[in-house]
Order: structure tokens, then sequence, then C-alpha cells
């Protein structure tokens, strides 16, 4: 797989497979399946979009590649990497959008979801969308 022009994505990012995530959320797989082992991903964030309280077992990088979000270290914006060490939890939102490119070594486990949800999120599936 290649993908061009990752800094100029808002400009064709309707041409990209988005798939649901979670309500706000979007993403596009570009290896893995979130489950097991490691996963790259396009995540889009709406306006407001959220993710909630996960766990990392392994190693997260996150590369703004369009406008910004916030966790528990701060707010990034385009162009920041940010690395989250094994071991580290957080929850992410963004006010007013981004899209980031998000590679981890292992799959995160959301905290305070029933037994199945995480593995139902990582697969882009929601307990309502069943």
């Amino acid at each position: 797989m290649e993908l061009k022009d990752l800094f100029n994505i808002v400009q064709h990012e309707e041409n990209l497979p988005w798939q649901y995530f979670r309500d706000g959320v979007d993403i596009v797989r570009l290896y893995g399946d979130g489950i097991t082992g490691p996963t790259a991903a396009l995540i889009r964030f709406r306006r407001e979009g959220r993710v909630p309280t996960h766990y990392h077992d392994g190693w997260e990088h996150i590369f703004v590649l369009a406008g910004s979000q916030r966790d528990q270290s701060g707010t990034i914006h385009a162009g920041t990497l940010r690395i989250h060490p094994p071991g580290t939890h957080h929850s992410v939102v963004s006010e007013a959008g981004c899209i980031v490119l998000a590679i981890y070594e292992k799959p995160v486990k959301f905290l305070g979801e029933k037994a199945g949800g995480a593995a139902a999120v990582a697969k882009g599936e929601s307990e309502e969308r069943e």
C-alpha cells in the first residue's frame, strides 16, 4: 500500500475508504485488524469526536496530519508526533476535528466497556449497529 500527499490529506480525504469506528470517529486500516498484533491506521475525528479512555500494552505513535487533538498530556497540532509508551492510558478528543496516522504495536484495551466491546470497536462495529 502507498499513500501519497499525506500532508494535504484534507484535500482528498473523501477519496479514502473510511469506516465507522465510534460516533464522530472514522478509520482507514492500513495494516492489521486492531485486535491482534501491530496495526497502522488513519483516524479521522469529526468536530467534537472522542475516543474514550484506553490502555496501551505496547507502543503507540500518533502523527497529526491535519487539525489538532487533545488528551491528558495536552493538545497536539498538525505536524506533531506523540508517542505513548506501554503501560499508559488516555482518552482523546478533537474539538475542531483532525486526521492522524496511528501506529500501534499491540491492540489497545478500552476501559469501562463490556466484554467484547473493545473487539467490536476495533473491528469498526458498535452494539447499536449490530
